[in-house]
């Protein structure tokens, strides 16, 4: 053997070999790199984003922001690079996202950021492919999530007043940005990174409860080292009480008005305009219709938009995938909230499942005018499987569930979700939740408005009828001697925008009267479908045959097989009423009979070769 000067170890003639090729190797990656990304390898980072006079500059040249929102957390990990691949290709050279506190931080203090929650793994995919970053941290979102991002822990207080100064919440949010400002500080322009600007909360002049809160929010970002430039989001109301001194304003709309654009002139003369949100299409609400805004509709504006000189951000450019309960619920200027549905797909330029439209074959065109080079070509489309019948093989009713939850909790009052003593004291957040008492007689049920969102009534697990928002009394039948009353209370997802925030806690949130008097003497039963209970559910032994007539509400068990590599696929289910769909331990959504949206989509990456679980829930 002879001595190597490299590193000075010894290395035989083939470890020398391997050496110099692993050299290579990284040479042409690094090669590949500079080329892919000549004005990222190549910029020396002097001037961050700034907004100092009627057009953005970056290193002191004239930019626009051409962006789009893709949220990391309503897409697959496995697909996050395709989505901006194609992104990307159609022109937009800035990636907006949100960052959920919800999914972030499910319990107090416990913290998530792996898989689909990588954040800094999406942020540092994106400055990979070329793309800028505006970063919108919250922590209220909106969203079309529920509450708006904020963990439903922070209901826990009776007097909780959520987007203020009160000091229950502002120091939630301190602890929370404690963790994710730390994440994001390093991927900032200045550190080398794609972030070249952050967002302080979201939509603020629509809620306006507390003058200070803005510069709370500012502070605390500004104290844990952001130092790109700062916007705030609203849309014309809004503006008037949304903004913070040191933020530039952004306005958000759908339908070009020029009045609208000449107001933000005039609060912030010789700025940049900015559309933070462009909303490309809207989301829908179980019961309604399907929105869809034209095509051409949307582009015609994209090209006004442009033809004044501003900044854009398509909200949403790939809207993803409610997955799981987190879709949220609207609640402006009507008697009730009604939930929406589980696709985010927004009728935005990529479809709920990536898929290209005739929003983004327009928008390519409008943008490529807008770069002095070749556009990328648009990456293929995802391939797609109809696979076979999917067939019920057993049941198992919601009874026998009960003994797979945790222990039931007893209390003379109803006690709401939130407030219940269940995952190390953070109440539930999702789910369903099972209440029992006992009755001597039959009559009138009287829920007092108390039901959120909705209930399924039994006398003797035999079911009289749902209570919710429009129906409020039920007729139980009379019977002999002490019966059990049972409502079992869906929350159907709670509201993220308006300003009734504060009173989105769910279950039972009051008294229930029968024949005018007042129930008490709750068994209180949890069913908040995490993954504990669902393996839980699947080791049970109490699983039944479909040969046996199943009783509802009820899980039903079947199997997927699939015989090659997985593709996306959608799940549709002619016959069933309502519930949610898991495979493979996955839950993919809420599904409803009463529409619009009629399947469930099921990315390929989330299935596998062979056999695959799939549950119906309730």
């Amino acid at each position: 053997m002879e001595k190597s000067s490299v590193l000075g170890v010894r290395l035989s003639l083939k470890q020398r070999y391997l050496l110099l090729l692993g050299f290579a190797a990284a040479v042409i990656i690094a090669s590949q790199f500079t080329r892919s990304h000549p004005q990222r390898a190549k910029m020396k980072r002097v001037e961050g984003l700034r907004a100092n006079s009627s057009q953005f500059t970056l290193e002191k040249n004239p930019f626009r922001i051409l962006g789009g929102s893709v949220h990391y957390f309503r897409v697959p990990r496995a697909y996050w690079e395709d989505r901006l691949l194609k992104m990307k290709a159609c022109g937009i050279n800035t990636l907006t996202t949100y960052v959920p506190w919800n999914l972030h931080e499910p319990e107090r203090g416990v913290f998530h950021f792996e898989d689909e929650l990588d954040l800094e793994a999406y942020i540092r995919l994106a400055g990979s492919l070329g793309l800028w970053v505006i970063l919108r941290p919250g922590p209220y979102i909106c969203a079309e999530w529920d509450l708006g991002g904020l963990p439903s822990w922070l209901l826990r207080d009776p007097n909780m007043k959520l987007r203020t100064t009160y000091s229950g919440f502002t120091e939630a949010v301190n602890s929370f940005f404690d963790k994710v400002i730390k994440k994001i500080t390093p991927y900032q322009y200045s550190q080398g990174g794609p972030i070249i600007a952050v967002q302080v909360e979201n939509e603020y002049g629509s809620y306006a409860k507390d003058d200070k809160y803005m510069p709370f929010i500012q502070e605390a970002l500004l104290s844990r080292g952001i130092t790109e430039l700062l916007l705030t989001s609203d849309n014309k109301d809004g503006l008037k009480l949304g903004g913070v001194k040191g933020a530039l304003e952004t306005i958000n709309f759908q339908k070009l008005d020029i009045n609208e654009i000449k107001y933000l002139d005039e609060i912030q003369p010789q700025k940049p305009k900015m559309v933070m949100e462009y909303w490309s299409g809207w989301f829908d609400l179980w019961g309604g219709l399907h929105h869809v805004f034209p095509a051409e509709d949307m582009t015609a504006v994209v090209t006004e938009i442009l033809k004044l000189d501003m900044s854009i951000n398509l909200y949403m450019f790939h809207g993803g995938t409610n997955f799981g309960f987190m879709s949220g619920a609207f609640a402006v200027g009507i008697p009730a909230p009604k939930p929406m549905v589980t696709s985010y797909d927004y009728d935005a330029p990529l479809s709920e499942a990536g898929d290209y439209t005739t929003k983004y074959h327009l928008l390519r065109n409008l943008f490529s005018s807008y770069h002095t080079e070749p556009l990328p070509k648009p990456p293929s489309s995802q391939q797609r499987r109809a696979y076979p019948f999917v067939v019920v093989q057993q049941h198992l009713s919601l009874w026998d569930s009960l003994h797979s939850t945790e222990k039931p909790f007893r209390s003379q009052r109803p006690v709401n979700m939130e407030n219940l003593p269940v995952n190390n004291n953070n109440g539930q957040s999702y789910g369903y939740t099972l209440y029992e008492t006992a009755i001597a007689s039959g009559g009138t049920l009287n829920s007092k408005n108390n039901i959120r969102d909705r209930a399924l009534v039994f006398v003797d697990k035999h079911l009289v009828g749902v209570l919710d928002y429009k129906v409020q009394e039920l007729v139980l039948p009379d019977g002999k001697g002490s019966r059990t009353l049972s409502m079992l209370v869906e929350n159907c997802g709670r509201v993220n925008y308006g300003t009734t925030l504060d009173e989105q806690r769910k279950g039972l949130v009051g008294d229930v009267e029968l024949n005018s008097h007042i129930l008490r003497d709750f068994v209180i039963h949890s069913l908040d479908m995490k993954a504990g209970f669902v393996n839980r559910l699947q080791g049970s032994s109490q699983w039944v045959s479909m040969q046996k007539q199943p009783s509802f509400p009820a899980f039903f068990r079947a199997k997927l097989y699939v015989n090659s590599s997985p593709k996306d696929t959608f799940i549709k289910l002619p016959g069933w009423t309502k519930g949610v769909v898991f495979i493979n331990g996955r839950n993919l959504g809420r599904y409803w009979s009463i529409g619009p949206q009629q399947t469930l989509y099921v990315p390929g990456p989330w299935l596998h070769r062979g056999d695959n679980q799939d549950q119906l829930s309730l």
